[in-house]
């Protein structure tokens, strides 16, 4: 008794693909994209898991068959709880990227000024735990001296 288990070249290169998409969409600054990138990277992943649980076969749970004929359920209940934890994650996504349009009219995710001067303290080896740098400004005067890489040159981020 042998079991053909050799996966479709076709599905793997289109898991392979679809996943490779969804990574390149989900490293964009725009919301809209991350949430099209964890889409199309998710809907890879459950091409994936079905390649993975070998040939296709009858149903598990007829009564009627012989074992050897019968298809894995276990890749198949993996898939389906991989789409409603996509379902429920693309929600909650399109909530917060609905929530940015309605506060900035736009979808872009910006830098963390907090991060860029973290990032610029570790740099100098500096651990500070006042809350100026060297230059002595606040975070709140540098906030108000950074641009809105979003906004108009007319608008300035608050």
């Amino acid at each position: 008794m042998t079991f053909d288990v050799t996966p479709s070249i076709t599905l793997v290169v289109l898991a392979a693909v679809l996943v490779a998409v969804g990574v390149n969409l989900l490293l964009e600054r725009s919301l809209t994209r991350i949430i099209l990138g964890f889409i199309i990277a998710s809907n890879g992943v459950n091409v994936l898991f079905l390649v993975a649980g070998g040939r296709a076969g009858s149903p598990p749970l007829n009564d009627g068959g012989s074992l050897e004929d019968m298809a894995d359920p276990l890749p198949q209940a993996m898939v389906l709880t991989a789409i409603v934890i996509t379902l429920g994650l693309t929600a909650f996504l399109l909530a917060m990227a609905y929530r940015s349009w309605q506060l900035n009219g736009h979808d872009e995710v910006q830098d963390d000024l907090e991060d860029r001067r973290l990032v610029r303290h570790a740099a100098r080896d500096l651990i500070s735990r006042r809350a100026t740098d060297d230059s002595g400004a606040t975070l709140d005067e540098e906030a108000l001296a950074t641009r809105d890489e979003t906004a108009t040159d007319e608008v300035r981020a608050p």
